[in-house]
This record gives structure tokens, C-alpha cells and sequence, in this order.
């Protein structure tokens, strides 16, 4: 009855987390191959009604070559679910050489007599080979943040538990029929061991997928759905980050400010669907001209930021200049050359402890001088402000860091 008891808080527990990622798959585009998890989870019920079915039934060898397919369904559901979520590109050679090897399998499988440790070898190699490509496909995402390599754990333990059986089955002995299967000793701890792999991947699952929910939520909060910039909450949180780790690291940093010129007059004469145009084609723009550690930003209507990381005031003028050029002659196409586009630029560069705000006021400072005499130019904030960085102590250096 023990093991009776442990197959009916599987079956309990496959039916909830199939709900689980059944709700997450319905909820939430970002969770791909959610579905497919629901539909292992389904099968494992499936299976576990096999088990109970079994030890009524006077020919086991149909239901016992069921049990073995609907388990092997259901890896094989996980697995693609998997491969779908890491996105890893379709599993079908290595899952359609498994379903053949344990079509193989299982008559020789049969054969052998009940409960020995050959015949659950065989029985469990299958499962064995799903659950080392459903580990391959995490570790070849290349993904290696906490959660996934907890799931590499995780699938490589369950891994070795199918491995595991069979040596216990050779060392406890299994049951003498299939119908005493559900009271031996055995059965028992297969189906705990069953019981605790079963719990721990979809509680993984769940929270790996949670996790990226969650990423996925802070992005969408920190960009701007016309350019695909950070907006300025976004433009503010790596900010910061980037003027801390430039302070800690001594290296220069550059502040600019871009506004488009005569904006207003653009949305007026042409409308806003052109205007939507014009903020796009600037967006796309500024981000081909900058690298990949720097930040791009919309703050909002015609204005954006740009940090540039280990550039000087000098360096990051002579890069504002190729912008300003390039806005003059390639974006009058986004207004049908009825009108020349151009944009304004404002610079300063990091002084030592100064922090983001600060860095931004001077910025603007340059900006409105820019506007002021002409637009369509390139200012510097005063190179006075801009104080040469003198040694400093470790302990001022780490509480810049913090």
C-alpha cells in the first residue's frame, strides 16, 4: 500500500504542475514551449493510471508495454518543451532514434523475467537517453545564469536515477508479477525517487521560467515602445551603473544629449505618423554609430541620450560630429526631403564622483548653448568643469563603487 500510496501523489502532483504550466503557456507568450510541459505533466497522469490498472488486469503485458510508451510520450513532450523554451532548434533525430531503440527494446525487454535488474535496465535505458538530451539542450543554450545550471543539475540526477533503478532492483529485488508490483519493496522507492525527480523539474521549470517573466517585465518598463530605446527610467538605472563602474575603474565617460531640431514644426506641417518616423530613423541611427557597451535612450519626445564608456569629451565630439552629419543628410527621406532634419548636440564629460544628474544638468547646459546659437551644432560643457582625476585612496574607490 506504501507504494499505492506514493503513485497517488504523483498522479496528484503531475495533475497540478500540468495545471501550472498549462495557466503559464495561456498567459504569457515569453514561456514557449510551456504547453508542451503541460502536456508531459498530462501524460505522467495517464501513466500513473496504467499503474493502478495493472495490478487488476490478467494480461499485464499490454498495459506494461502502455506504461512504457505514455512515459516515454511524456519525456519526449518535455524534452521539445525544453528545446522550445531554450530555443534550441527541433530535436526530431535524436527523439526519433530513441522511439526506435525502445521499440527495439521493448520485445527483448519482455522477455526477460519480471523484476530482474536486465529486464529494468532495459526498461529504463530509454528514459535515460531523453533525460541526458534534455540536459545537452540546457547546457548547449549556453545560458548560465543560477537557474539553469540548477537545472542542469537537476535533469542530470534525473538522469542517473533511471540508471540508479536497475542497480536497485538487482540489489533489493523487484516483484515476482506485475500485479504485486504496487506492493514490493522496490516499488516503493522507485516511485519515491520518482516522486522527488518529478517535483524538482517542474519546480525549476517554473522558476526559470518566472525568472525571465520577470526580466522580460523590467525590460519592457525600461524601453520606449516607438524606438526601442530605453526610455528614461532605463536610461537612468544603467546610467547610474555605468558612471559607477566608470568612476570605480578610472576610465572616462561622455554624456550626450541629442534634441531634434525644430520638432514640433515637423509634427505640425507633415503629422505625427511622419514625426513617429523621423524619432525612429534618429533611434536607428544613433544606435548604428554607438558600441556595444554604451546606452542609447529616448527621454522623451524629440530628445535622447547617449553614454558613451571609455571616451573622452574629444573622442566622443568627434563621433557627435559624424551623427549631426549623418542626421542632415539621411534623414530628410523620412519627411520626403521636403525638409532638412537635423539635431543638436550637447556634451559633458564625467568628473570624478559627479553623479548622473549632475552629468545630465551640464549636458543639457551644452544643449540649450547648441540650440541657442543655431542648432544643428555640436557644444561642449566647459572643459573647466571637467577636473583631471587624481589618485585615490582603495577605501574612497570602493565606496564610490557601492
Amino acid at each position: 500500500m506504501t507504494a499505492a500510496f506514493i503513485l497517488g501523489i504523483n498522479m496528484f502532483i503531475a495533475a497540478l504542475f500540468g495545471v501550472a504550466f498549462a495557466v503559464v503557456a495561456r498567459s504569457n507568450p515569453v514561456a514557449r514551449g510551456a504547453g508542451w510541459l503541460a502536456a508531459a505533466y498530462a501524460l505522467g497522469i495517464v501513466d500513473v493510471m496504467l499503474e493502478f490498472i495493472m495490478r487488476w488486469t490478467e494480461h499485464p503485458t499490454p498495459v506494461i508495454t502502455g506504461i512504457f510508451f505514455t512515459y516515454l510520450a511524456a519525456l519526449t513532450c518535455g524534452l521539445v518543451g525544453v528545446a522550445k523554451y531554450y530555443c534550441t532548434g527541433p530535436q526530431t533525430r535524436p527523439i526519433v532514434a530513441v522511439w526506435i531503440l525502445a521499440g527495439m527494446l521493448a520485445p527483448v525487454m519482455l522477455m526477460l523475467p519480471y523484476g530482474t535488474g536486465a529486464r529494468t535496465l532495459l526498461y529504463h535505458l530509454p528514459y535515460f537517453i531523453m533525460q541526458v538530451l534534455m540536459t545537452w539542450i540546457v547546457i548547449r543554450s549556453g545560458r548560465r545564469m543560477l537557474l539553469d545550471r540548477l537545472l542542469v543539475f537537476v535533469s542530470s540526477a534525473a538522469a542517473l536515477s533511471y540508471l540508479a533503478k536497475p542497480l536497485i532492483a538487482w540489489r533489493i529485488g523487484g516483484a515476482d508479477t506485475p500485479q504485486n508490483y504496487l506492493a514490493s519493496d522496490y516499488a516503493a522507492i522507485s516511485q519515491s525517487l520518482g516522486s522527488v525527480i518529478l517535483i524538482a523539474l517542474a519546480l525549476v521549470l517554473l522558476l526559470v521560467m518566472m525568472r525571465d517573466m520577470t526580466i522580460e517585465m523590467i525590460a519592457r518598463s525600461e524601453t520606449d515602445p516607438l524606438s526601442g530605446l530605453r526610455n528614461r527610467r532605463g536610461f537612468e538605472v544603467h546610467g547610474e551603473q555605468m558612471v559607477a563602474d566608470a568612476i570605480h575603474s578610472h576610465q572616462p565617460l561622455t554624456l550626450v544629449t541629442v534634441d531634434i531640431d525644430r520638432f514640433k514644426t515637423i509634427n505640425d506641417r507633415f503629422g505625427h505618423p511622419v514625426g513617429d518616423k523621423v524619432i525612429i530613423a534618429v533611434a536607428e541611427l544613433l544606435s548604428s554609430a554607438t558600441g556595444e557597451g554604451d546606452l542609447v535612450a529616448r527621454l522623451g519626445g524629440e530628445e535622447f541620450a547617449l553614454v558613451l564608456a571609455g571616451q573622452d569629451i574629444e573622442q566622443a565630439a568627434r563621433s557627435a560630429e559624424l551623427m549631426r552629419q549623418r542626421v542632415q543628410t539621411e534623414l530628410s527621406q523620412a519627411v520626403g526631403n521636403a525638409q532638412v532634419v537635423s539635431a543638436s548636440f550637447g556634451l559633458a564629460q564625467l568628473s570624478p564622483d559627479e553623479a548622473l544628474s549632475s552629468l545630465a544638468r551640464r549636458s543639457d547646459l551644452a544643449l540649450y548653448e547648441a540650440k541657442n546659437t543655431g542648432r544643428n551644432k555640436v557644444s561642449l560643457a566647459p572643459l573647466e568643469q571637467v577636473a583631471p582625476r587624481p589618485a585615490r585612496p582603495i577605501l574612497a574607490t570602493r565606496r564610490a563603487a557601492a
